[in-house]
């Protein structure tokens, strides 16, 4: 599924090398409605625009995000290079927060004792290795709150 907002300027100006199943021009002509809509989809980000709103809208949801963000951040940066973050700091991602461990020991413990603690999807990054955290919307503080907890505990301990 996905929803463009586009200038009529640059879908006037569409490739036509390009598949029309590939080309917004298409949809555009006919009315978004090319072929099939995906009905489960549409339904799907209907009801998450639904709860984003009841949730106070995108300007609430930025500010959750830097707080969560900030969380696991800052045990990051207060783990003496413990935890160290693969991002500059002004570069860093709000939704995906991706770290390594003193050795790849280390990693399989966390993994494995994050399992325990029911923290799923941490285990590496698909290109960078090491953990990843994704705070995406739907998570919440308090669980953001939990791993920070985690984190912290988890250095002390080794």
């Amino acid at each position: 599924m996905v929803v463009a907002i586009i200038k009529d300027s640059l879908v006037a100006g569409a490739n036509p090398d390009v598949p029309a199943m590939l080309r917004y021009d298409t949809y555009v002509k006919h009315d978004s409605v090319y072929n099939t809509p995906p009905v489960f989809a549409i339904y799907f980000i209907h009801e998450v625009l639904q709860w984003l709103e009841r949730e106070g809208g995108p300007e609430e949801m930025a500010r959750r995000n830097e707080r969560k963000a900030a969380m696991i951040y800052e045990v990051i940066d207060d783990s003496d290079g413990f935890y160290r973050g693969h991002a500059d700091k002004n570069s860093r991602s709000r939704m995906n927060i991706t770290f390594n461990l003193p050795t790849p020991a280390y990693e399989e413990a966390f993994i494995r004792e994050s399992e325990q603690h029911h923290f799923v999807g941490l285990k590496g990054h698909r290109s960078l290795g090491g953990c990843r955290a994704s705070l995406y919307n739907a998570v919440t503080e308090e669980s953001c709150t939990a791993l920070a907890q985690f984190m912290k505990t988890f250095r002390k301990n080794h």
